[in-house]
């Protein structure tokens, strides 16, 4: 399995964590974990040479409706 799909894993735990949080700071930090294993798993591919720079810069902005 690739190194990326590790991270991607990682990040669909954070996401289900986040559903089941108790409150909304316990909520947002699964949140913020779940975006920064995602962009682990961008920068991994990019690394690995499956991406380009250009993708990578392009996606970025987009992807960055909330703040961490």
């Amino acid at each position: 399995m690739k190194q990326s799909q590790h991270f991607l894993d990682n990040a669909e735990n954070c996401a289900q964590l986040a559903e089941r949080a108790d409150d909304e700071p316990t909520y947002n930090r699964f949140k913020r974990m779940e975006a920064a294993w995602r962009a682990l798993a961008k920068e991994q591919d990019w690394l690995d040479g499956e991406t380009s720079p250009s993708e990578t810069a392009a996606a970025a902005p987009s992807e960055t409706g909330a703040q961490i």
